[in-house]
């Protein structure tokens, strides 16, 4: 889910939005008055409401792809035992890409017309390529599984969660309430090339000014998987704590590396670096001893109501399968976009310019994972809190929280880039 941005890809993603771009001029041209009165358009007839899913199941981020979309597809069959929404069953498309660019633009392509909005697309860099046709053109509501600041905005294309970069500042906030960093200590970052790691280093950077810091930087690539040098230099330069945007990989070699060189300092790592599989390879003790991981949504293994009862239920569905915080970020998503289908349908209104007009009215959309969102406004993220967890493989999903929800200072005077 990592947003990654590399010339290579950039040109290939380039050949293929301009060998896919419509001739349509605008979306809403086939607009018409549908069951109980209700302004349709493109996704919607008088018994379903269809719903777009581009995601990976084969790929770098299968695993997380494959969670993300059945917690959705988990959704869709609730609300529809339930009775749909505005009278219409929910209907998902789904198109494996398997993070390969020219397949998830061509998949975009093939399905933009036939769905109302995209209940998820993985890959921020795959999102980025079709941008300019989902504002000029498209117009349908896209949730990315992706968290760059490089994505903000968009009235359309719309980040569910903290920023990478104000996710980075609330783990900063999180080492210096703890004592674990002080004024004038350096702090190690090692961060993926491209918008996520270089978003994420925005936040480390302006959170290190306020907050008298040194960031010591240690750019590495999505192929490298030993920290070695990174923990060497890092070591060498005498850092207290270490940030880490990157993969779960790379968060446990590096975790893995430092403890075994007696490099006792504690590691905070993106909501992108952590796997539940981590906790039963070597790395494991490492990651439980002092690893911590900031994002916006609360652990699977939770014990509040909504993610024991989410938790339960795709248990139930998918007994099979392991639990992750793809299951949330899922099943979160999918639920916001069900709240702007439903503010839509009370307008009477379901064409993608209504559901677009409904999401900009949830200015204060309380999930049942811990967090407040605020849509209102498409420049800014949906919410400046992040939890942070930690790992513990004796719960569900190996994540506990250590710290509830918080914005710190520095999170809320902080002004994303917006793309």
């Amino acid at each position: 889910m990592k947003p990654r941005t590399y010339p290579a890809v950039l040109a290939v993603l380039a050949l293929a939005v301009t060998a896919g771009c419509s001739s349509k001029a605008t979306s809403g041209g086939g607009d018409t008055k549908g069951a109980g009165g209700v302004k349709t358009g493109e996704g919607v007839t008088d018994k379903a409401i269809t719903l777009g899913v581009l995601t990976d199941m084969t790929g770098v981020y299968a695993s997380l792809g494959k969670s993300v979309t059945q917690a959705q597809q988990l959704w869709a069959k609730q609300t529809n035992a339930a009775g749909g929404i505005c009278g219409r069953q929910i209907e998902m498309t789904v198109r494996d890409h398997g993070y390969d660019p020219q397949k998830a633009v061509a998949a975009y392509t093939e399905l933009e017309p036939q769905v109302l909005g995209f209940a998820q697309f993985i890959g921020s860099p795959f999102v980025a390529a079709v941008k300019q046709r989902i504002d000029g053109q498209d117009k349908g509501l896209v949730l990315p599984q992706a968290w760059s600041a490089n994505l903000l905005g968009s009235p359309y294309v719309r980040v569910v969660g903290a920023t990478y970069d104000i996710e980075t500042i609330n783990a900063v906030d999180y080492l210096l309430a703890e004592k674990r960093i002080a004024k004038g200590d350096k702090i190690g970052h090692v961060y993926f090339e491209g918008d996520y790691g270089e978003n994420a280093l925005a936040g480390s950077t302006y959170a290190a000014e306020k907050a008298g810091l040194t960031v010591v930087e240690q750019k590495i690539k999505p192929t490298d998987n030993d920290m070695s040098a990174q923990v060497a230099a890092l070591k060498k330069a005498g850092v207290k704590a270490i940030l880490i945007s990157a993969g779960p990989r790379q968060a446990a070699s590096l975790v893995g590396v430092a403890a075994a060189g007696g490099f006792d300092v504690p590691v905070v790592g993106n909501n992108s670096a952590f796997a539940p599989q981590l906790l039963a390879t070597p790395a494991g003790p490492a990651l439980m001893k002092d690893y911590y991981v900031a994002a916006s949504t609360l652990p699977i293994g939770a014990p509040d109501a909504g993610p024991a009862k989410l938790a339960e239920d795709y248990a139930a569905t998918y007994p099979k399968d392991g639990l992750d915080n793809g299951v949330v970020a899922g099943y979160t998503a999918a639920t916001v976009f069900g709240e702007a289908l439903r503010k839509a349908c009370a307008e009477k209104d379901l064409t993608r310019e209504g559901v677009d007009k409904a999401l900009l009215t949830l200015n204060e959309y309380k999930s049942d994972f811990g967090i407040t969102h605020d849509f209102s406004d498409p420049a800014a993220p949906s919410t400046r809190h992040s939890l942070i967890m930690k790992p513990d493989k004796s719960v569900p999903g190996g994540l506990k929280v250590v710290r509830p929800a918080t914005a710190s200072e520095a999170a809320e005077s902080y002004q994303p880039p917006a793309g």
